[in-house]
């Protein structure tokens, strides 16, 4: 069964609730990184979904994922249609758990994605508010499921009034409130939550950052795989990464309006992860996408779980999925 766990949430006065913490300045010059061979994935809503995908693409390289608000492998069906109908809110229409399963099943099959039996005790963080209105419960209940019948080890907090949104201690609007940036002042660590179940040897966060936010051009480190995503990404470089230490990348994906074309850095700098990442020596990557008017249709900057790209999405031979791995790998990732 799901882990649920207890929280009586703090009260905060309204000068706080659009703290961002501050951030050594942006440099844009790209590290070279001694990174070890695994990494770790993160995501909110729609980033939530590729956090999933990517995991599970690759989960002969990714050991774990923390994942807010978002629905199973395969929900869509690679249709928009059934996005709509079962992987949103409606109550009267979960997702098909044994389509999406037989999808992912499919996948393993083929070798598009790598053998379902390296997801066997992975650490898995899941997080679904009470107060969400854009993604049903019953929604992240079903991606609980799909990890559990894989063998992760699955945490699953859903029993707090928190709204769409990545929770924090107190950056953010208001906890129950799904606005930009798409942080809430939860009084709520998630950032800690997520990386305390994926290293459980996770020393006490920074009490500020010491690294620095370097931008990376995404269209020109990744190639046409980058096609739909913006120009520029970011990436969080602890001080002792910069100085040659060796290091865990994690890659975190933001939600649908949360790109940096809508919310500048909003989401690489106010998560919380950073602060963490500091103490622990990880490197955390936050590629971003775009919005796209036209083909592909991608008004809100969306990562891509349903198939607005292509129908290799979820998979290796996606492009959001190959270039997020270009990224990586352009930072020094070798697995």
């Amino acid at each position: 069964m799901p882990t649920r766990t207890a929280f009586t949430p703090s009260l905060f006065t309204a000068s706080c609730l659009m703290l961002v913490h501050a951030l050594p300045a942006i440099a844009s010059e790209v590290p070279t990184l001694q990174l070890q061979p695994k990494l770790s994935v993160s995501g909110l809503s729609s980033g939530g979904y590729m956090a999933n995908q990517f995991h599970l693409a690759y989960s002969d390289k990714v050991t774990g994922a923390g994942i807010i608000a978002a629905g199973p492998y395969g929900c869509a069906q690679n249709s928009l249609q059934v996005a709509l109908e079962h992987c949103f809110n409606k109550d009267s229409s979960a997702p098909d758990l044994t389509k999406a399963t037989a999808l992912l099943q499919q996948q393993a099959s083929a070798g598009t994605i790598a053998q379902l039996g390296n997801v066997k005790d992975s650490p898995v963080f899941l997080l679904h508010g009470t107060a969400d209105k854009t993604v049903h419960h019953k929604v992240s209940d079903a991606l609980a499921t799909q990890y559990q019948q894989l063998g992760a080890k699955v945490q699953y907090v859903n029993d707090k009034a928190f709204g769409h949104n990545f929770p924090t201690t107190n950056t953010g609007t208001g906890c129950e409130l799904s606005e930009a940036p798409y942080l809430g002042a939860c009084g709520y660590d998630a950032a800690g939550a997520l990386l305390k179940h994926l290293y459980p040897a996770l020393k006490t966060k920074a009490d500020k950052t010491t690294g620095q936010l370097v931008t990376l051009k995404q269209q020109e480190l990744a190639g046409e795989t980058a096609s739909s995503l913006g120009e520029t990404g970011y990436l969080y470089v602890p001080q002792s990464c910069a100085n040659g230490s060796s290091c865990t990348l994690h890659i975190s994906f933001h939600g649908c309006k949360q790109y940096a074309g809508a919310v500048g850095d909003a989401y690489a700098k106010g998560t919380g992860l950073n602060e963490w990442a500091d103490a622990n020596d990880l490197v955390v990557l936050y590629p971003q996408t775009e919005k796209s008017a036209m083909v592909p249709f991608n008004p809100n900057g969306c990562w891509d779980w349903w198939g607005y790209t292509d129908s290799n999405y979820g998979n290796q031979q996606g492009a959001q999925i190959k270039a997020v791995m270009a990224l990586a790998k352009s930072i020094g990732f070798k697995g």
